[in-house]
């Protein structure tokens, strides 16, 4: 995945509309012609600027791209939640190339596990003999992950119990703490901790 290329103004910028339906007629155009061309339309710059110019894609017809952060998150959104247009993009992006149908049903997969359910550690074995069949080496190290933890994680997606609100007592705790730079004693933080 690339990320969108972000340019200068450049001087060839005002010829662009020209140099895109030149190129679109023609695409084995030579540049040298084409710099006659702006040149005839009142360009300034030199035949090197439009060469780069070209050369980096800027000249050729817009194309649509998507940040490597929006994809994963159209990915990891549940699909009852995309609006139409998202529901689109991910079925052009999954259908880009194998490695993302694979990616793209890899996740789908994986998202029921998260509620807990007493059949999902079968589900689990099952997705992780799936994944190992990707050529997917992220979601290799995932579910390598998932297997070294394995009594941990079938808990999780099995049992209806969680430490998340003790983590998250844990995490304001160290909130309040660092917002206090050490200042205070315990006395303190107890009672910043139970009042806020």
């Amino acid at each position: 995945m690339l990320r969108v290329p972000k340019y200068r103004a450049s001087l060839v910028d005002a010829y662009h509309e020209h140099l895109r339906k030149r190129r679109a007629e023609n695409p084995g155009v030579p540049v040298l012609h084409l710099f006659e061309e702006i040149k005839a339309l009142a360009f300034t710059g030199c035949l090197n600027l439009l060469h780069k110019y070209i050369n980096q894609g800027r000249a050729d017809a817009d194309r649509s791209h998507i940040s490597p952060r929006r994809l994963a998150r159209i990915l990891l959104t549940r699909p009852d939640n995309l609006k139409a247009e998202q529901h689109e993009l991910l079925a052009k992006l999954t259908a880009a190339c194998p490695e993302m149908i694979q990616l793209a049903s890899g996740i789908r997969d994986f998202a029921p596990l998260l509620a807990p359910h007493a059949a999902n550690a079968d589900a689990l074995s099952r997705w992780i003999v799936q994944v190992r069949g990707a050529d997917l080496p992220h979601l290799h190290a995932f579910a390598r992950g998932l297997e070294r933890d394995r009594d941990a994680v079938n808990a999780a997606l099995t049992l209806p119990y969680s430490n998340g609100p003790t983590e998250g007592v844990n995490t304001k705790t160290k909130r309040i703490a660092r917002q206090m730079h050490g200042r205070a004693g315990f006395t303190l933080l107890r009672h910043r901790t139970l009042l806020g």
